[in-house]
């Protein structure tokens, strides 16, 4: 099955070091921008369902805002406690100035 993306965002809407969610296919996700390269996650917490790209992004992890699990945003996986489940991750295409999101997880980490 060939991955279909949707246009979410342009570069310059999500600064270096930051997260941003927007509404995409129905559900809530997270874009990251690591040192330039974007990256992108479900906006939600495995252990118990916070708003991940409201947490502080630090390199290529995201801290969950609610009780501090950690995940890396390359792959997904729980990096510490509370959470042992990856979240879900998405394909990314930059495409000149805008960011397109796979419409389809790449990794699961749903509960």
């Amino acid at each position: 099955m060939s991955d279909e993306f949707v246009k979410v965002a342009q570069k310059t809407d999500i600064p270096i070091g930051t997260a941003r969610v927007f509404n995409a296919f129905e559900k809530e996700i997270a874009v990251c921008n690591v040192e330039g390269e974007f990256y992108c996650i479900a906006d939600i917490c495995t252990h118990d369902g916070g708003p991940l790209g409201e947490g502080e992004l630090d390199d290529y992890q995201i801290e969950c805002p609610r009780h501090g699990a950690r995940f890396d945003v390359k792959t997904g996986k729980a990096l510490c406690l509370p959470a042992i489940l990856p979240v879900p991750t998405y394909k990314i295409e930059v495409r000149g100035e805008d960011i397109w999101v796979a419409t389809h997880a790449t990794t699961s980490g749903a509960r």
